[in-house]
């Protein structure tokens, strides 16, 4: 039976871009960067050849999940992989939602940072989160990210 999350991970196209946007644009705290070059990592990875560049991120303020961590980006130095489009429709496509207070001051921000976004802010209408906002970005490798305002935060749009 399940009992937590470990984290959720994503590869990555360059590990030091991702750290600089994961960091300095979202305020993520930078927990660990290692390398993994060894039997173990190539065993579970399934590749023989593996050389990897990962980073770990946790949210500031936040109880961290049992791995002190709740994001890890992955850079494959060996094998290089092929990129999968864009988007949220693709199968196995994946995104990360983070809670915000402010959404609207947030993408204000991340715009004026160039950051690309998918959509402009929603407001949510019908379901479990009626009365929040969400919007989709992109990172600096086109993974979808969303910025959710649950509903009763403050909004001073």
């Amino acid at each position: 039976m399940v009992k937590g999350i470990w984290h959720t991970s994503f590869t990555v196209q360059n590990l030091e871009r991702t750290i600089r946007f994961y960091r300095d644009q979202l305020g993520l705290e930078l927990i660990h960067t290692q390398i993994q070059d060894n039997e173990y990592t190539r065993k579970l990875v399934g590749y023989p050849d593996a050389s990897l560049k990962v980073a770990m991120f946790a949210i500031p303020g936040e109880e961290h999940s049992p791995s002190g961590h709740v994001l890890e980006m992955i850079e494959y130095v060996s094998p290089k992989g092929e990129e999968v489009p864009p988007g949220t429709a693709h199968v196995r496509s994946a995104h990360v939602a983070f809670v915000v207070e402010n959404i609207h001051e947030m993408v204000e921000r991340l715009k004026e940072n160039n950051v690309s976004f998918k959509s402009e802010v929603v407001s949510i209408v019908e379901g479990r989160n009626k009365g929040g906002y969400s919007v989709y970005f992109y990172d600096p490798d086109q993974i979808t990210l969303e910025l959710v305002q649950p509903p009763g935060h403050v909004n001073k749009s």
